[in-house]
């Protein structure tokens, strides 16, 4: 991982932390009274992120530029400090209008009355589906872009392995992939031929592997209703799932803890492929030229799939000017500007018009394939506000599952403590 997604996960995981508290002050964005005077205030976690955080900050100059109803006034804050700031003004009313938000964790945030469904000019069908934060059949936050999980090889290794370079439209099955790893392994050049990233914690684990799980009919939860983790989590195709995954380990064809950054190792030739991601495209291919290779994940029975959602924005309840809040955010998906945040972050762009403006990114550009892939496989995190809980759970099965545990075991205590949660909090229910 590139030191931009390590900071997205270590967020995420402190976002999941700290959302259940604030769900549990149930206090809601109350009275604040920023959006009173003419004056808005946008929070966002980029302080130390001076390339993202100019990208925003330009954003908002133009739109202070285009009118004079209202001044938008950018607060950026530490990312380790950010989601303590967003709780204690929760907790004392005093939420600024405008907000961003790690993107699973938006429906706890709606729940909570922290966030009040958009209400935009910008026509949002055209924004890839990951980039849109909804809860209850309403939308209550956008963001300019995402990213999305693949596969990198060296194409010489795979041609002295014998094994297919897999596309968007021949993805590897789950038998082709098994054979692709044992030939890799024959080879003898690497002690692990599979990087998957083990020594990742936190968000990274359910982001990373959950759509594993899906890919072989298993899930987070049961998405007809969000109540119950009974029978997706560990239920025949999740045991499946988790027998398989650990079984990856047993065999050889990965480390059961790989180092700390999996690209750089990849680079280093410490192994022949790595699972990461489009954050990590444009360093391989510089280094490795027109030998890289960028693969889809695996099919393992239900189509390849790949986690969704990264930061977005969102108006809060407390604002007391919403329509020039929603007003700054319908100009702020202008093409132009989601472009400008896309290329300062290395990321997807979040609609056609705007990936046109990004080099890389327009329908012949070399990084194309992450949008495909994103619009193909992308899977939401379950869109639930129990979902910070469900991702701590499923993240300590996965680690107790490469460590050795017995699959069905491990599953089925994180259902029972999910579901006893869901229970707790009456459903989650509004």
């Amino acid at each position: 991982m590139n030191i931009r997604f390590k900071r997205f996960l270590a967020a995420s995981l402190t976002s999941a932390a700290l959302v259940g508290s604030m769900a549990a002050c149930g206090t809601g964005g109350g009275n604040s009274k920023d959006g009173a005077n003419g004056e808005l205030t946008l929070w966002t976690h980029n302080a130390g992120n001076p390339d993202e955080l100019g990208a925003i900050q330009s954003v908002v100059d133009a739109y202070n530029q285009s009118q004079s109803k209202v001044k938008v006034k950018v607060q950026a804050f530490p990312q380790d400090s950010y989601n303590d700031s967003v709780v204690a003004a929760a907790s004392a009313n005093k939420l600024p209008c405008i907000v961003d938000i790690d993107g699973p964790n938006v429906p706890n945030w709606a729940w909570s009355k922290y966030l009040t469904p958009l209400k935009l000019s910008a026509d949002l069908s055209q924004n890839l589906p990951s980039t849109l934060g909804k809860w209850n059949g309403q939308t209550y936050s956008v963001g300019y872009y995402d990213v999305a999980l693949a596969m990198l090889a060296r194409a010489s290794d795979l041609k002295a392995a014998g094994v297919r370079v897999a596309t968007v439209d021949k993805p590897w099955t789950k038998d082709e992939f098994d054979a692709a790893l044992a030939a890799l392994k024959k080879l003898g050049k690497w002690d692990n031929p599979l990087d998957l990233g083990t020594a990742g914690t936190g968000e990274w684990l359910p982001y990373a592997y959950s759509p594993f799980l899906q890919s072989f009919g298993g899930d987070l939860i049961n998405r007809n209703d969000f109540q119950s983790a009974d029978g997706a989590l560990n239920g025949d195709k999740a045991v499946e799932w988790a027998s398989w995954f650990h079984g990856l380990i047993t065999k050889g064809y990965a480390a059961q803890k790989s180092g700390k950054d999996s690209t750089a190792d990849f680079l280093n030739n410490k192994s022949a492929i790595v699972y990461t991601g489009s954050w990590a495209a444009d360093k391989a291919r510089t280094a490795l030229g027109d030998d890289l290779v960028v693969m889809p994940s695996v099919d393992l029975g239900n189509g390849p799939k790949i986690g969704g959602g990264s930061w977005q924005w969102g108006v809060t309840t407390g604002c007391k000017n919403p329509d020039a809040a929603m007003d700054y955010l319908s100009f702020s998906l202008k093409p132009e500007n989601i472009a400008k945040v896309a290329k300062a972050t290395g990321t997807i762009p979040a609609t056609d018009a705007a990936a046109a403006l990004v080099p890389g990114f327009e329908p012949t550009g070399k990084n194309r394939l992450f949008l495909d892939f994103s619009k193909k496989s992308a899977v939401l995190r379950p869109e639930t506000p129990a979902y910070p809980f469900i991702a701590t759970e499923f993240g300590k099965a996965t680690q107790d599952i490469i460590s050795g545990a017995d699959p069905k075991q491990a599953l089925d205590k994180a259902a029972k403590n999910i579901d006893s949660n869901i229970k707790s909090n009456n459903g989650y229910k509004s």
